[in-house]
């Protein structure tokens, strides 16, 4: 279960919409995503979280991008957040099959939970069950409850790959650094602050996160970042400032 080869570090936004006055950041492209890729090496696919979409969507975006580019994909509110986890093996299913799609373009997949939902050992271990019997692809669980962060429970993530997401901003210290197994995988998603998604990074705030993923990286436990700062549009500017930090820290 670990995360498909590739750099060490992935950089992206929540989302390809490009805004205008960052166009020229971009290559040519036929449409968005083809010219997205030209600068980024992952996306993660929040439209997942609302509505379902066709094999062949999936089938589509894949064929429009690199073969070294990846996609995240966040998992239905139907699961996370109205079922919140109890009895969701068909929609696993329903869920999980177009997805499948993507092929090995299909680098990951996001669990994001609501911040009431408490953890539960006996939903939790056979919500990550189900999961796991469906598929092996590298898993980030983003849990937004308090409870959910007691050391206690790394044996859940140990036990079924599971890489626990670094956020920004934190509801608590432990949320802000990445936790769990996962083969090393690292997922930081920074939501913008301090207004959540609407907010733009300072250079202080993303030299300190590329001095985190570096310090987390390696060949065999790859780091990515998701900026999710798009209400604004800062999302891209701030995902190409990293980069280029990651670049002259490679360098």
């Amino acid at each position: 279960m670990t995360p498909a080869a590739g750099p060490i570090f992935r950089v992206g936004c929540a989302g390809w919409s490009i805004p205008s006055r960052h166009a020229p950041l971009f290559g040519e492209g036929e449409s968005h995503l083809a010219r997205y890729a030209t600068r980024f090496s992952v996306v993660e696919v929040n439209s997942t979280f609302y509505r379902l979409h066709l094999p062949r969507t999936f089938e589509r975006w894949a064929a429009t991008v690199p073969d070294d580019f990846r996609f995240s994909v966040k998992m239905p509110r139907s699961i996370t957040h109205e079922a919140r986890l109890r009895a969701v093996g068909t929609a696993l299913s329903v869920f999980l099959d177009p997805v499948a799609a993507l092929g090995p373009k299909l680098g990951g997949m996001l669990v994001q939970l609501p911040p009431s939902l408490a953890f539960d050992a006996r939903v939790a271990d056979t919500f990550f069950a189900m999961l796991r019997r469906r598929t092996p692809v590298p898993v980030a669980c983003e849990p937004r409850h308090a409870s959910w962060f007691d050391p206690a429970i790394d044996s859940l993530w140990d036990r079924y790959g599971i890489t626990r997401v670094a956020a920004d901003p934190a509801r608590l210290p432990a949320a802000a650094h990445p936790g769990g197994c996962a083969a090393g995988w690292r997922y930081w998603r920074w939501h913008g602050s301090p207004r959540v998604y609407y907010s733009r990074y300072d250079d202080a705030a993303l030299q300190s996160l590329a001095a985190a993923m570096r310090a987390r990286a390696a060949p065999a436990a790859p780091a990515w970042c998701i900026l999710d700062n798009t209400a604004a549009g800062h999302a891209i500017e701030d995902a190409a400032r990293l980069q280029a930090l990651l670049d002259r820290v490679d360098g």
